[in-house]
């Protein structure tokens, strides 16, 4: 018998990122420099207040929207890194990661023919959460203004359909960080708009060279902008699965249902755990960010004396190089890298088409992993160079 499935689910693909992965263990002893977590262990006293917690058989269900003492960790983290003021009563939902807050926003925000508009390059895991939905995207292309989003190509595709405008800064994958006069400029254009500025920033605490800036300061936006966080980056706890939605009571309270029926509620361990990392951890990804800025640095040198064209990363731990002057597209230039050059860095076209004709290098790793990298890289293209 023929069993019908969703459409939309049989539409969507694997991501690129994945994809991509999946072939490395087909080239033994390549350097993998695809992953996009932190190489630090959680921090010991995050890891003891979580199995602290499984001790004491804190394991039950707690509210549906996170344990009031962690739903008041996070109101008084953002309120003292970032002066952004949430009720913890009914402004603040923990979830299972951002990646399901985001899913439950979605659901709550868009139907049926609701468009979204993405810049791009961006993280594909946006799109089929959107297409799920119903909704369609509408990418915004920064290739060409330093991977920022233009203010005026913003406007020109904002229609009648356009139900929110997604913000992922710092960027992954180009590890892009967005300044206050450059949110000045894009608020002004959100402020003549009826839509939602959904804004990812699981990477806001990765910030080099300056204070993180978010679209949740402006009061102007605050009935428009959802607020979706996390500690998988700044506390080294992707697997444990925690993130936070801060918004307006009107959305919050309905994007509490979805989150209700989808997953009841975070781990309860996981919950407990991310309380020690809010109150007493907040030290941990400055300590982090050192490692970061010095990786970021060393990178950013190998690439340039190899002749590559690169932007700067300012957040995140990603940088993303041009690789065009070598005639390939990315995906047979990251190809050959693998299979002849032996690193593993993930083809810019992952992160929709205008990814095309850049590279993804995550500097989430050791300085000897990535010299041995960069190394690689440079016999690579030394390689091409002398077959052109």
């Amino acid at each position: 018998m023929s069993m019908k499935l969703n459409k939309r689910v049989e539409a969507i693909q694997i991501s690129g990122i994945r994809q991509f992965a999946n072939q490395i263990p087909s080239t033994p002893g390549a350097v993998n420099l695809t992953i996009g977590q932190p190489d630090f262990p959680t921090p010991e006293a995050v890891k003891q207040a979580g199995t602290e917690a499984i001790r004491n058989d804190q394991t039950s269900y707690t509210h549906n929207a996170g344990a009031m003492e962690l739903r008041q960790a996070v109101q008084s983290f953002f309120k003292d890194s970032y002066g952004l003021s949430y009720r913890a009563e009914d402004e603040i939902i923990v979830t299972n990661g951002a990646s399901e807050g985001l899913d439950s926003v979605f659901r709550t925000i868009l139907e049926e023919g609701d468009e979204v508009i993405l810049p791009a390059p961006t993280y594909p895991g946006y799109e089929p959460l959107v297409q799920l939905c119903g909704a369609k995207v509408v990418y915004l292309d920064t290739s060409e203004t330093g991977f920022k989003p233009d203010p005026q190509a913003l406007e020109e595709l904002i229609t009648e359909r356009t139900k929110a405008v997604l913000m992922n800064f710092p960027s992954n994958p180009t590890g892009v960080t967005m300044e206050m006069k450059e949110l000045d400029a894009l608020k002004t254009v959100f402020e003549r708009h009826d839509l939602f500025i959904v804004a990812d920033e699981i990477y806001s605490e990765n910030t080099f060279g300056g204070a993180h800036c978010t679209f949740a300061c402006f009061e102007s936006l605050r009935k428009k902008t959802i607020l979706v966080h996390g500690l998988s980056k700044s506390h080294s706890m992707t697997g444990w699965r925690i993130g936070f939605i801060l918004g307006p009571v009107e959305v919050m309270q309905h994007v509490l249902k979805v989150h209700q029926y989808n997953a009841i509620c975070a781990s309860t361990p996981s919950q407990y755990a991310a309380m020690e990392a809010l109150v007493n951890q907040r030290h941990v990804p400055a300590e982090m960010n050192k490692a970061y800025i010095e990786r970021r640095d060393f990178v950013y040198k190998r690439l340039t004396e190899m002749g590559i064209d690169v932007v700067m990363p300012t957040g995140a731990f990603y940088i993303f190089p041009s690789v065009k002057k070598f005639g390939l597209s990315s995906y047979d230039f990251a190809i050959r890298l693998l299979k002849e050059g032996g690193v593993a860095a993930v083809p810019g076209s992952a992160f929709t088409e205008y990814g095309e004709g850049f590279l993804r290098i995550s500097y989430a790793y050791s300085m000897p992993v990535l010299k041995q990298g960069m190394d690689r890289l440079e016999n690579f293209i030394s390689t091409l160079k002398l077959q052109a």
